[in-house]
């Protein structure tokens, strides 16, 4: 088995656009430098694709798309599943990859990289259980009522810097299960993942067409005209929810189906009969995991009083025991942030806390470069109206605050625009169930601080998005239902 280094696994990945089967330079040789954010320096350099790039992605699909619906699901789940032993062989090179371009430690990349195979796997397996129907109509007369499920067409699929392999196996997996062709653009911070995936992808099969990439620093320019041209027929999107309307307002030009997953303000919410050691153990999970670059971490503790400060102890002992540093060392465990806006954004949520009132346990001020680190943060005491409990952080800091009865808890877990997930820590097994009924998110991590399964539907409610990723409701986003009417004579 030869050596993975650094070198190496760059140096294996294609770093053209993937149009109709074939690796291509963007229109005009345009490139983009990939930062590795840890050092600031330069990894690699991808095409940059035009509009002009983007089309001929969306030509393809199109011509693809009527073969690869007729293709047995047999054939594709096999080509799926081809695909996801294809990752799992590729483990350690597809982690390192991963931590160099986003910079997370290896031991969290090899995580991703078994979540995003299984998403291959699952709907590997889905491809061949897409269902119809068949019945009497009510009224008689002979009447039958015939449904069938089809493929929705070319999709556009675009995909997050923060989880760069399973955000795309999430979307493509259901959408070539389904039947569906693909022009996938990657974030511009992570394609490198994206072209890896590609290949892998490739090496299993895929059929000319039927899977498109284009890696671009204009993503508003190149995906735009593809939503407007009215060959597509679905977008899925994950990123921030300022972007996911905008798109929505494109897509309804030609009424494009949707699935939009999009930011979260996730409560963790603790109760003072929680068990305290995994409640910290959670809180860890769901904070600190990804350096609190996920839409689904922990944004506000709220704590129950009689359990807040020994809960803001603990917490902030174990996050200021996190070793900082560049994720390809086996000791860290708490890599850079993306980037020196992403520095930027979380200080300044953090030192407008402190300058009205909110007390630091722990971290509270950026590192010295070089690479964009920022520490593990605990804050407790943080007033109401702070923008730290409205806004997603989108990095590794614990506002915590205390609430007294269930009540306050729901309210103030509710209280924002976001409804991704909730996190409760309780033993009471019927206030367990009735507050996550209560609380208005689409997933619950009911005493856990991971909620995403492959096998489980992912999504959220209110403005955290549309539609479900994963589990057995998957695929439905990639069907249409057609009903024949016909009659027995």
């Amino acid at each position: 088995m030869s050596i993975v280094t650094e070198q190496s696994v760059i140096a294996a990945v294609a770093k053209d656009l993937y149009l109709d089967g074939r690796w291509l330079t963007a229109a005009g040789g345009r490139t983009f430098g990939v930062e590795d954010p840890a050092t600031g320096k330069e990894l690699a350099r991808v095409a940059d694709a035009s509009p002009s790039d983007g089309l001929a992605a969306l030509d393809a699909a199109a011509r693809a798309q009527p073969a690869w619906a007729a293709t047995a699901p047999r054939e594709r789940g096999e080509i799926l599943r081809r695909a996801y032993q294809g990752l799992v062989d590729r483990t350690e090179e597809l982690a390192l990859l991963m931590t160099l371009e986003m910079g997370r430690p290896l031991a969290e990349s090899r995580g991703e990289v078994a979540y995003a195979a299984e998403f291959l796997r699952w709907f590997s397996e889905e491809a061949v259980r897409v269902d119809g129907g068949y019945g009497t109509a009510p009224a008689g007369n002979g009447g039958r009522v015939l449904v069938m499920r089809q493929p929705v067409g070319p999709v556009l699929l675009i995909t997050p810097w923060n989880f760069p392999l399973a955000m795309a196996t999430r979307k493509i997996g259901p959408a070539l299960a389904a039947g569906c062709t693909v022009v996938l653009k990657p974030a511009d911070q992570t394609p490198l993942t994206a072209l890896a995936l590609t290949q892998v992808l490739a090496d299993a099969g895929v059929p000319a067409g039927v899977l498109n990439v284009i890696t671009t620093t204009a993503a508003g320019a190149v995906v735009e005209p593809l939503i407007l041209d009215g060959r597509a027929r679905k977008l899925s999107f994950t990123g921030s929810t300022a972007v996911g309307r905008r798109l929505l307002r494109q897509c309804a030009e030609h009424v494009l189906r949707t699935s939009m997953e999009l930011g979260g303000n996730a409560p963790f919410v603790v109760f003072d009969d929680a068990d305290l050691d995994e409640a910290v153990e959670g809180a860890l999970l769901a904070k600190m995991r990804n350096a609190g670059e996920a839409c689904v971490s922990a944004n506000r503790f709220l704590v129950q009083r009689g359990v807040a400060d020994e809960f803001a102890s603990r917490l902030s002992a174990r996050a200021a025991a996190l070793p900082l540093g560049r994720g390809t060392r086996d000791d860290v465990r708490l890599g850079p942030l993306i980037s020196a806006v992403a520095v930027e954004k979380v200080d300044g949520l953090v030192s407008e806390a402190v300058r009205r009132g909110a007390r630091v346990l722990t971290g509270g001020a950026p590192e010295p470069g070089p690479g964009h680190f920022y520490p593990a943060t605990v804050l407790t005491d943080v007033p109401p109206g702070t923008r730290l409990l409205a806004e997603e952080i989108f990095g590794p800091v614990a506002p915590i605050t205390v609430f007294d009865t269930e009540d306050e808890a729901v309210r103030e877990a509710n209280d924002t625009e976001f409804g991704l997930v909730a996190y409760l820590y309780t033993s009471d097994l019927n206030r367990a169930l009735r507050v996550s009924e209560r609380l208005e998110t689409g997933m619950v991590g009911l005493n856990q601080g991971v909620v995403a399964n492959p096998a489980a539907p992912f999504g959220g409610v209110k403005q955290s998005g549309l539609g479900r990723e994963g589990g057995p409701t998957g695929i439905d986003e990639y069907l249409e239902t057609k009903y024949v009417a016909t009659t027995l004579r």
